[in-house]
């Protein structure tokens, strides 16, 4: 790490001049290719999944959810006004660039099931050009434009559906731009110095931007979820902004100490650098242990997650000494490179609130560790009703015209109107045939079951649909059973085993078979993590005690932060006041992609908090010594980058995606927890209480690891000390003494 941190400085313009040509190529290459993202989160091999591959096949011309949706609430939807007033408007609808059909309820014999029993609501549907892809967001604007302008004060029009939702999501760029402004104003309070406050905010900037153009070309090549850029984002500016705060942390240290600049760059990336290689490692491995789940979408997540925080991380030991290079003793405020001329270099010992808090731990380990735990404990409750299921329009903003039309729908056609069940069958024979069409029948009388449209076969006659609305929402609970019901009880008895393959499609059916896969998968998952993680801090740290307390701490973070999602995002409490809508189901790939994420950050704060305690029991063998410098040292700069992360997190509410929101919030208030609770107040109280046997390890273990170093001692080497001469006093300087050459000026 010496050899490239000297490396970079002594080249410092041509590392920048390289990482900024990569930055424009990848950028230029991304923008020519354009993006390929997907949002198909199917599971391939469950029974929803092939119910749907079976209808696409059979059905090619068949989907679209659009809708535009209208209600009255004077008079019907069938008075002479009000019908006038929507055919016109669906006329100049479906006259627009980019719309290929509209289906009026007012026009055809099929008309009245598209109007509401109390005919106060009514539906047209609205089908755009290209039913492989989204619609242009300029073309569905101008649909919304022109249906809304039919509204009055009696008369309430409102859009959804898919394709009108993709064109109302908002931008992330707001969300980042805010992000960085708070990470931007802590770093300049930290460090009083604009020029050191830049550094930690450029570094990510250029590592994140290099790994988001990458992922756009990386879709190309696998499936990339739609949600992994902005999710890449957030992760990289998190850690990456806090990577760099370390190291231009311990080289600001070294400057106070009388450094050459230089020198201490060096030493900053040899000792601390190290520590960020390890950490980003601990993150990588996080996020690519999704790949043992083996599904498609989370894998290409996991590899631009990985993607981004590998490249945050180059930045940090090669672009970030280069900077530092630049702007020489800058890294300091003009108050302390004057202190520093005046005074000499002093020993860097914690004062202030850091060692006061770190005294008091020390005092009070058992009180503190119990209210600690309680804590999180008392977060963690909500977490044992966690119910798995996917967002739909529902749980948008009410302020939104899919949210509205939703609603509108769920009034007038019964909650389950807005996610039927799809129930398809290959026929093979007359008698398949024949059975599938008296399905309906029995499908009616079944309790859960609103209604059911007549049997439909394609055109070969190989293959029939039918579609069932529930009696409930497509998020409850009871439409979830009726999923169940139909596939183990209700059908096998119609066909009476010997009839056609009814499969039980449709959203309901997709969630629930998503969640079950995933569920079954994350013990295994969890385990993995947890194992390679113990692993590595084993190594790190050659003590059984550590990687322990470590997984127990990242479990608690984790349970604590789904029990916050859960009340905020399940139970709705404050979610309509946060712009994030009504409350529903969490994702069901939440669990996967936030347990990767947070062992991977939870593992940076253990690995900058416990090495300083390290460091300090090796030279010492006093574990309550090593305990309280190490939190002393290290509190104040995990608190600032837990600060930072946090403001991070937290702006990403504002992207306008629930799913990002969800992961905002979740790793905002881990992230908290993490530090604020468990590394500086429960993980030194247990260390506390344990003594000496945190650092115990067998001897024979010990023979078998390998030795590796996180964070090496650093050299002292004799530092020029200041003479004790005379001012030389300059009219065209400040007065400085003599011999400051040393300092590296």
């Amino acid at each position: 790490m010496t050899s490239l941190a000297r490396w970079c400085l002594r080249r410092r313009l041509a590392v920048i001049a390289l990482w900024l040509v990569v930055l424009a190529g990848t950028t230029l290459a991304a923008t020519l290719a354009g993006s390929a993202y997907s949002d198909d989160y199917r599971v391939p091999g469950t029974e929803s999944s092939r119910a749907t591959a079976l209808l696409e096949k059979a059905f090619p011309g068949r989907g679209g959810d659009d809708t535009i949706v209208w209600h009255t609430d004077r008079g019907t939807v069938r008075s002479a006004e009000v019908e006038q007033r929507m055919t016109a408007a669906l006329r100049k609808v479906a006259a627009l660039p980019g719309v290929a059909s509209v289906d009026s309820p007012y026009t055809g014999g099929r008309g009245s099931a598209q109007i509401s029993p109390d005919r106060h609501t009514a539906y047209a549907s609205l089908t755009f050009d290209g039913a492989t892809g989204d619609p242009e967001p300029a073309q569905v604007e101008k649909v919304v434009e022109t249906a809304r302008a039919a509204a009055d004060g009696n008369l309430h029009v409102a859009l959804g559906g898919s394709g009108i939702a993709s064109s109302q999501e908002s931008s992330g760029h707001l969300s980042e731009i805010i992000g960085i402004a708070v990470a931007a104003v802590v770093l300049l309070v930290v460090f009083g110095s604009p020029a050191a406050s830049a550094l930690p905010i450029a570094t990510a900037v250029v590592g994140v931007g290099t790994a988001s153009m990458g992922t756009v070309l990386l879709s190309h090549l696998m499936k990339v979820a739609d949600f992994a850029p902005m999710l890449g984002t957030l992760i990289g500016l998190g850690v990456g902004i806090d990577y760099a705060l370390f190291i231009v942390t311990r080289h600001r240290r070294g400057l106070k100490q009388g450094l050459p600049v230089a020198l201490a760059a060096e030493r900053a990336v040899a000792t601390t650098g190290r520590a960020v290689v390890f950490a980003g490692g601990t993150v990588c491995v996080a996020l690519l242990g999704m790949l043992i789940l083996r599904l498609s979408f989370l894998n290409g997540v996991a590899l631009a997650a990985s993607l981004t925080v590998v490249l945050t991380v180059a930045a940090s030991v090669t672009l970030l000494p280069a900077l530092l290079g630049v702007i020489g003793e800058r890294a300091l405020s003009r108050r302390e490179r004057r202190h520093l001329a005046e005074h000499g270099p002093r020993p860097d010992t914690p004062t202030g609130l850091a060692a006061r808090w770190s005294a008091l731990v020390e005092r009070h380990p058992k009180l503190l560790g119990t209210l600690a735990a309680a804590v999180m404990l008392v977060l963690a409750l909500p977490t044992l009703s966690l119910h798995l299921g996917t967002s739909d329009q529902g749980n948008q903003p009410a302020s939104s015209t899919t949210r509205q039309a939703y609603d509108m729908l769920a009034r007038g056609f019964g909650p389950g109107v807005n996610g039927p069940l799809t129930l398809v069958a290959p026929l093979g024979s007359a008698a398949d045939s024949l059975a599938f069409n008296k399905l309906p029948d029995t499908l009616r009388h079944t309790p859960g079951v609103a209604s059911v449209t007549p049997s439909v076969l394609n055109g070969s006659g190989d293959t029939g649909v039918i579609t069932v609305v529930p009696t409930t929402s497509p998020q409850s609970r009871a439409t979830s059973e009726l999923v169940d019901r139909l596939r183990t009880e209700v059908l096998p008895k119609a066909t009476g085993g010997s009839g056609p393959a009814v499969r039980v499609g449709g959203m309901t059916a997709g969630y629930d078979d998503f969640a079950g896969v995933i569920l079954g998968k994350l013990p295994v998952f969890v385990g993995t993590v947890v194992g390679l993680g113990c692993l590595l801090l084993l190594l790190a740290f050659r003590s059984i005690g550590i990687p322990l307390k470590a997984a127990a701490m990242n479990i608690a973070a984790v349970a604590s932060s789904f029990g916050l999602i859960v009340a905020v995002f399940q139970w709705g409490w404050g979610s309509e006041l946060l712009g994030l809508g009504g409350a529903g189901p969490i994702e069901p790939f939440l669990p996967v992609v936030m347990v990767s994420v947070l062992f991977g950050l939870s593992m940076d704060y253990q690995v900058f908090l416990v090495s300083r305690m390290y460091e300090e029991w090796l030279a010492t063998r006093d574990n309550t010594r090593a305990v309280r410098v190490g939190l002393a040292e290290t509190s104040r700069v995990i608190n600032s980058a837990a600060v930072i992360m946090i403001s991070v997190f937290l702006a990403f509410v504002l992207s306008g995606d629930r799913v990002i929101a969800m992961f905002g919030i979740g790793l905002a208030s881990a992230v908290a927890l993490d530090a604020f609770v468990l590394r500086t107040l429960l993980v030194p109280a247990l260390m506390h209480m344990l003594g000496g046997a945190n650092w115990w390890l067998p001897t024979w273990l010990e023979r078998l690891l390998p030795r590796i170093s996180i964070e090496p001692p650093e050299e002292h080497e004799p530092v020029v000390p200041l003479p004790t001469a005379p001012v030389v006093h300059r009219a065209d300087r400040t007065d400085e003494p003599a011999g400051a050459v040393a300092l590296g000026r």
